[in-house]
């Protein structure tokens, strides 16, 4: 079982009966294209919680020159953004133990995913809520950003 954030329980609590809408993400290098899609996710609901993967899992998923920005800079950046709520570090591969502590009403990703893939589906649905692929937005990626950056684009 997830371990929730004294922050994030308390969130939770002082929220009963609001819609949350749930995503997750490495969010490594913030781009518009970031933004889009969580401000388009908050409007699926009331509220927006942002599962932030850990410095560690990014490494174990992208490699070892990832992440460029820290998870303490990361999750200050997507704190303070006006779509987002709340922001829930985990360091798992998967937000699959988070989705089943916080129990969303929307479980999103961007468009690039089919609703089966999406991790956490089952739980969701199984709880009566809605899984959303949402539109993915051509053309920004972290990864194409730190090429360019690098002059290998």
């Amino acid at each position: 079982m997830f371990n929730l954030s004294s922050s994030t329980k308390e969130f939770l609590a002082n929220n009963k009966g609001k819609k949350i809408v749930f995503t997750n993400g490495c969010f490594d290098i913030l781009h518009s294209g970031h933004v889009a899609y969580l401000n388009e996710a908050k409007k699926q609901g009331d509220l927006l919680v942002v599962g932030l993967n850990s410095d560690d899992s990014i490494k174990r998923l992208k490699g070892p020159t990832r992440p460029i920005n820290k998870e303490k800079d990361r999750k200050y950046l997507l704190e303070n953004l006006r779509c987002i709520d709340c922001v829930e570090i985990f360091t798992e591969d998967t937000p699959y133990d988070l989705v089943r502590a916080i129990e969303p009403n929307v479980l999103v990703k961007g468009g690039d995913w089919q609703v089966e893939q999406i991790v956490g589906h089952d739980i969701v649905l199984a709880n009566g809520g809605e899984v959303k692929s949402l539109l993915f937005v051509e053309g920004y990626s972290t990864t194409n950003i730190i090429s360019s950056v690098q002059g290998k684009e």
